[in-house]
């Protein structure tokens, strides 16, 4: 009897051991689970840095400096030995079919995105429900999107004003001017014609009118041939956002015998060319293939979930004909 006793009571006790044990190791297990094995939360775990996807999705790549800012993200990619998908619209005035790239790029459950928007609110509704899951850095044209990560780029109205304030001090008093935008509505092309205005109104200088050419050459010489012919003999000087509009507004010039200051904004070879040659009178030169590198580098900061910086501005230089040759090499 007693022996019977006994064996009852090892076999209790043995049981409740056990049941301890596996308390304990469910406990761990279920902590290993919420916490990841280095102990940060859900969602804060870093990935392995090699095994980061990145998208960078930009306005178009069928231009000169859209190229440049697609080999500067490439550059950072091929550094970091990541994947980093680069793609753009067919042109600039392409919304609908950027917002169609976003969405795509998304759904493959990207680690983050590098953006840059050609026009602002279509963005926003395209990308604002992604915005707590996925990383999101604009380049070069920024985005009021709530939770945003950051925004490589030009100081865009400073680097207007910069430009504009040049072709102030070539005029005198009193002249006129008009303005050419890209996409309007889109940041870039506000906050530089915004820039211009704050030039010419300093200087005393009148604007005659603000026209948009959609960003492409085509359609800038199309509205200058329109201004000009508004405005005969009038127009001292034509502003432009970018160099292709300005590079299209210089033939629309030159085709009319009239002479006109001419200002662009990018620095491309082709209007660096025309600068040497007489065409245009400057260009505010951005740094492209900069900003698609640090665009890219910080995107995958933010993927390893690390802090980086909200505003994150990029030098500009303005080039004429005393430093062209210099820019040109």
């Amino acid at each position: 009897m007693k022996k019977r006793v006994l064996a009852m009571l090892i076999v209790m006790t043995m049981g409740i051991m056990l049941t301890g044990c596996d308390k304990e190791e469910a406990e761990t297990t279920n902590a290993n689970v919420s916490t990841g094995e280095s102990g940060t939360a859900p969602g804060e775990a870093k990935k392995d840095g090699k095994d980061i996807k990145i998208a960078a999705v930009f306005k178009t790549l069928n231009s000169e400096y859209w190229g440049n800012v697609k080999d500067g993200a490439q550059a950072a990619a091929d550094e970091l030995g990541i994947e980093c998908t680069i793609l753009g619209a067919n042109d600039e005035t392409q919304i609908t079919e950027q917002v169609t790239i976003f969405e795509e790029q998304l759904s493959l459950g990207i680690d983050a995105l590098v953006a840059a928007p050609i026009e602002e609110s279509a963005v926003i509704g395209a990308l604002e429900s992604y915005v707590d899951s996925v990383p999101i850095i604009f380049v070069d044209s920024d985005a009021a999107l709530d939770g945003k990560k950051a925004f490589v780029g030009t100081g865009n109205t400073a680097a207007a004003k910069l430009g504009g304030g040049y072709i102030a001090d070539l005029l005198d008093e009193g002249s006129k001017v008009v303005l050419i935008g890209g996409q309007q509505g889109e940041s870039t092309s506000s906050e530089r014609i915004q820039g211009f205005e704050e030039a010419m109104e300093k200087a005393g200088i009148e604007i005659l009118e603000t026209q948009y050419g959609k960003n492409v050459a085509d359609s800038a010489m199309a509205v200058m041939e329109d201004l000009l012919t508004k405005y005969p003999g009038e127009i001292d000087a034509v502003l432009s956002i970018n160099d292709d509009m300005a590079l299209g507004c210089m033939e629309a010039v030159e085709a009319s015998g009239e002479d006109i200051l001419i200002l662009g904004f990018d620095g491309n070879k082709a209007a660096l060319e025309a600068i040497a040659a007489g065409g245009m009178t400057c260009t505010v030169a951005q740094q492209p293939f900069d900003m698609g590198y640090q665009a890219v580098m910080q995107a995958y900061e933010a993927a390893l979930g690390n802090e980086i910086e909200a505003i994150q501005e990029v030098d500009v230089v303005l080039i004429n004909k005393d430093n062209v040759a210099e820019h040109m090499k």
